[in-house]
């Protein structure tokens, strides 16, 4: 059978009320009369009443004006996906009043991180889509967002102990467990293991400790027993090639057996072991970026994690719109799949839709 819609006019009618009173009791607001509020209520409920938000939202033509507080994608590809995500959900959002305006930051520059939230504090938005890369130094602005009312949704990079709407990513420890888990099966002979940090600032990046935290757990429950796992940040130039650091790292761990790489430069080693003619060890990085994907057609990179960035973008966006326009109950969590590509799936995920 088809279902039927209610109105409001039908509560009203078997209430025997207004419309008025039914819109002020769905509203909570203005007086009513305790026992006619009780009945309407009781009518809701039995009639199975639900808004159309939709509709009120297109009648009342409000504006949501919302701020996007990301890395710049002409500094690191990354970021291009999220991007692209969020002006996806944009464009199918703008017939509900939904603006957004981006805010964009130097990822590798603190202080610019900082100038661009103050600009979103003075912009007063309805709603905040951020991915908070700079752990310490966004934690001030959560404090001073949720007192002015702002909601705002976490994405890339989950913090605890802050109170968003919602966060929308991997689970990075289950995601860091998981890369043990590939590299383990590919291993035949215990040696060393390196986690690496590729120009990342370890002791400011929340979810890079959490996966670093998932991947030793692996190794350090008996499943991984007689591999040794060595941590290390790698600093260089942009642009630069990774050669000397990683001829340290070499000549210190000759027995190196895979490489964990916790973001999305994979490339930068697998242009390294490419030139050093190192086909010996496995490596595991994330995201599909045009030089990653380069490596993993040609197997120098065994997997890579696809942490789905394009619908963090799109996601977070449209969380804050369900929110805001919509009225719903959002959860506080969205974890993404962990997906795992190999140069023979990669085709399927190379669809931006």
């Amino acid at each position: 059978m088809k279902k039927r819609i209610v109105r409001i006019k039908d509560i009203a009618e078997k209430a025997q009320t207004s419309k008025g009173t039914v819109d002020r009791v769905l509203h909570n607001r203005g007086r009513v009369a305790d026992d006619v509020r009780e009945r309407i209520l009781g009518i809701i409920k039995e009639l199975n009443y639900e808004p159309n938000f939709i509709a009120q939202s297109l009648k009342s033509q409000r504006t949501f004006n919302l701020a996007a507080l990301i890395p710049d994608p002409a500094l690191d590809s990354y970021w291009a996906a999220p991007k692209t995500g969020l002006e996806k959900a944009e464009k199918e959002l703008r017939q509900y009043g939904v603006y957004i305006t981006p805010f964009i930051f130097n990822s590798h520059d603190d202080k610019s991180f900082i100038e661009k939230a103050k600009e979103v504090t003075e912009e007063k938005p309805d709603g905040l889509l951020i991915a908070p890369i700079f752990y310490k130094e966004a934690l001030p602005f959560f404090k001073e967002w949720a007192e002015m009312g702002i909601p705002y949704v976490l994405f890339n990079t989950q913090i605890e102990h802050v109170n968003p709407l919602c966060y929308i990513g991997q689970d990075s420890y289950r995601s860091g467990s998981l890369a043990a888990k590939i590299l383990h099966f590919g291993l035949q002979t215990p040696g060393s293991i390196l986690i690496a940090h590729v120009n990342e600032d370890i002791s400011n990046s929340a979810h890079l400790i959490t996966k670093e935290e998932g991947f030793r757990d692996y190794f350090n429950t008996g499943t991984g027993t007689g591999f040794s796992i060595i941590s290390q940040e790698i600093h260089f130039p942009d642009h630069e090639p990774i050669d000397e650091e990683f001829d340290k790292i070499a000549a210190a761990n000759p027995d190196l057996k895979a490489v964990y790489v916790t973001n999305s430069k994979a490339f930068q080693v697998a242009e390294y072991l490419e030139k050093r003619k190192l086909t010996n060890i496995k490596l595991v990085g994330y995201d599909l970026i045009e030089p990653n994907l380069h490596y993993l057609n040609n197997e120098i990179i065994s997997f890579l994690i696809n942490q789905n960035p394009l619908g963090q973008g799109y996601w977070g966006i449209h969380q804050l719109a369900n929110h805001l326009v919509f009225k719903k109950e959002i959860p506080p969590i969205k974890f993404l799949p962990l997906d795992i590509i190999t140069r023979e799936n990669l085709d399927y995920y190379l669809n931006p839709e």
